[in-house]
This record gives structure tokens, sequence and C-alpha cells, in this order.
């Protein structure tokens, strides 16, 4: 199927085409993502390993079948790059059309086919406008003669981008879901900006070995394509990560009343051992601290004094400030990746304003 060919449908096949990938990625996709994530499947940077690989790999096929489908451009169909001049591209398709000409192939029945398609290529590449609107709107915006209008183009992202908010909000409700929405938005803004820089930079914005035979229209479509499966990954990832911190700070408080338990326990001890030296004249306090109901722990009766006492509560609390340290740097940690998730997405669109500006 050439260019011309895969474009005949208008936007209602692509519509359709980022339809039938939604739902394909929502109901079959993620359900596998989901089994290959199950906990105890796989250890946790396997399962992760495991699932990125699989999106990917689903994502790339899937990707490569839609383009092989859509056919060449015409700067493949001619053999020439985006910043070729009019003289390179004349030189291409007279080289071309001498070797695709009807009257040299009188045995393929495609040569009139193939000889038009380079023919209708050429006449877009060498007139300066009609490429202009080629490389941002595709066959369709040659067609329809389409010229870049900001107000229209700005209502048609809107729609886009807020349709595609709401279901990827829809998709990310609930607290698990609280990593993979904010990885989807951040993403979907990313998105954004990148089209909107695409779309209103005047020529091409890529440096002239980036993609060299693609056009801003397909870039574009590239990302719109690939979206579905990033938020699938997203919400799936996501959910995998989660770390309840509601959760773990109701642990936190009940190893803190546990050990505030402990703590009594061991003051009630040294307080009955302290009067029984005081009432017995410095004997022991053994006799009061079996008749108290407090069993001392096996091996520790070198312990049953004041200052055994005392040392065991040094030790219950060494154990239980190591728990709570524990569950605080967990606690720490999460804010930290959620930070740096967040100067991740700062630093990237610095680093691509500066790879397509120079």
């Amino acid at each position: 199927m050439s260019d011309e060919s895969g474009n005949a449908g208008g936007s209602g096949g692509d519509d359709l085409s980022g339809l039938s990938g939604f739902f394909f990625y929502v109901f079959i996709v993620h359900p596998a993502t989901a089994w290959i994530l199950k906990p105890g499947r796989f250890e946790r940077k396997k399962s992760i390993m495991y699932a990125i690989g699989f999106l990917a790999l689903l994502a790339a096929v899937k990707t490569g079948m839609e383009m092989q489908a859509k056919g060449p451009n015409h700067y493949s169909l001619l053999g020439v790059s985006r910043n070729s001049s009019p003289l390179d591209i004349k030189r291409a398709y007279k080289k071309l059309s001498l070797q695709l000409h009807p009257d040299k192939n009188p045995n393929d029945p495609t040569a009139s086919a193939k000889f038009d398609r380079v023919k209708k290529a050429y006449d877009v590449l060498i007139d300066m406008e009609f490429r202009e609107v080629y490389n941002k709107f595709g066959q369709d915006g040659i067609n329809s003669s389409k010229r870049f209008d900001e107000t229209q183009f700005f209502i048609e992202l809107g729609v886009f981008y807020v349709t595609w908010g709401i279901m990827a909000y829809v998709l990310t409700l609930g607290k698990r879901s609280s990593l993979g929405r904010q990885w989807t938005f951040t993403g979907l803004i990313v998105m954004l900006v990148l089209e909107i820089t695409l779309m209103t930079s005047q020529g091409s914005p890529f440096p002239s070995w980036f993609m060299p035979q693609n056009t801003e229209y397909e870039a574009v479509w590239l990302l719109h394509t690939l979206f579905p499966a990033f938020m699938n990954g997203c919400r799936s990832i996501g959910s995998y990560l989660y770390v309840d911190l509601e959760a773990q700070t109701r642990q936190l408080l009940l190893a803190l009343q546990e050990q505030n338990k402990d703590i009594l326990l061991v003051l009630r001890d040294v307080q009955i051992g302290v009067q029984n030296v005081q009432a017995n004249g410095g004997g022991g306090g053994g006799g009061r601290l079996a008749t108290a109901g407090v069993v001392p722990p096996a091996g520790a009766a070198t312990r049953a004094t004041p200052t055994g006492k005392i040392k065991e509560l040094q030790d219950r609390l060494h154990v239980s400030n190591s728990t709570v340290q524990q569950a605080v740097g967990q606690l720490k940690s999460e804010k930290s990746n959620s930070n740096f998730g967040f100067y991740a997405m700062i630093l990237g669109y610095v680093a691509f304003s500066y790879i397509f500006s120079s």
C-alpha cells in the first residue's frame, strides 16, 4: 500500500486505527502485562524488565506493521532527504522515471502505478509550498489544499488531548494507579509540547541527521500511535510499584505503640526492682518480679536486676528504632522518586529544546 492509498481514508481511518489500538492495549495487553507482574511469579527486577520488554516489543511490532501498511513517503520514494535541494530532487526523479517508465517495463503490470506514484511525489516535493504542507499535514493536506490555521490547529489539539486525558484519568482511578496516573499525564504533557513545537515551527525543527526522510506529520503520528502503549505500561508498572503510604504510616504507628508498651513494661519491672532493693536493704528483686507476673526471658537471669532491666530497655529501644528508621527511609525514598520524575521531565524538555534549536 502506498503512502497515497494509506492516506486516502482520511482522518477517519486514523481515528479507527487509534481506537482499535486503544482497545487492543486495554483489553488484551494490559491483562497479559498484569500476568507478568503478578507478585511471586518472578523476582521484582525481572518482572519489571520482562514487562517493559514485552510492551516495547509489542509496540514495535504493531507500529512497524502500521508503518508498513502506510507505505513509503515521498522522500523515501525518491530516495532523497528532507533537506534535499530542488536540484537533488530533479536528479532523483529523472533517474527513477527512466527506471520505472512503463515503456521500459512492459512485463510489469504495476509499472504504470509505480511511475505515477513517483511522479506525484516529485510534483509535491519540487514545489516548496506543497512541500511545506506535506511535511506538516501529509498527503491528506495536499489533497484538501490544507494550510496551517492557528485557531483550527489548537481546537483540534484541545479535542485530542482532552479526550485522551479523560480516558487516561478514568483508566487510572484509584490509589494503586496514582503513580501510573502521574507518569501518564507527564507523558501526555511532554507529547503536547513536542507536537506544538513540531507543528508551529517554521521549516523542519529536526537536525539533518535525525530521521532524514521523515516529516513532522509522521513524527506526530508516531507519538499518537505509541501513546496507548505508553499509557498501558504506566498503568501496569505503576500499580506494581505502588506503595501504600497510608498503610506504611499505620504500620509505623503500630510499631511505635508496641514500642511504648515494651517501654512501659520494662519501666514497671525496673520500678518494682528498685522498690525491692529499697525494702530489702539491697537484696535482689527476683521474688517480686516473679509475683508481679513478669517472666524474664530465657538465659537472662543476670538481667533481673534494675541495671539488667535498663540494659534490656536499651536493647529493645535499639531494635524498635531500627524498625522505625527503616519505615521512615521507605517513606523518604517514595518522596524522592516522585521528585525525580518531575525533575527528569524538566531536564528532558530542556535537552530536547537545546538539540532541536541548535
